[in-house]
């Protein structure tokens, strides 16, 4: 099985590390789950929470919304 690697940015003003990173560890236990600094997506940031699964950046309206995005690149 390919482990998953998720990011998660410190500084988004849409997560809240301690209730993302739990919720992510859930949902995809075999993945490396991190913080990363502020990845210079200011625009994006500012309106969005947004999570880094596998390269890819999926946004979303919400916390939960942007993790439920993220799921459909789960490597199985």
């Amino acid at each position: 099985m390919a482990r998953n690697d998720i990011k998660v940015c410190e500084q988004c003003k849409h997560m809240r590390m301690k209730t993302a990173v739990a919720k992510l560890q859930k949902l995809a236990p075999d993945a490396d789950i991190s913080t990363v600094n502020c990845k210079s997506y200011c625009g994006p940031c500012a309106r969005y929470a947004f999570v880094f699964i596998n390269g890819r950046y999926v946004k979303g309206a919400s916390e939960d919304e942007a993790i439920e995005k993220a799921m459909a690149y789960l490597k199985k």
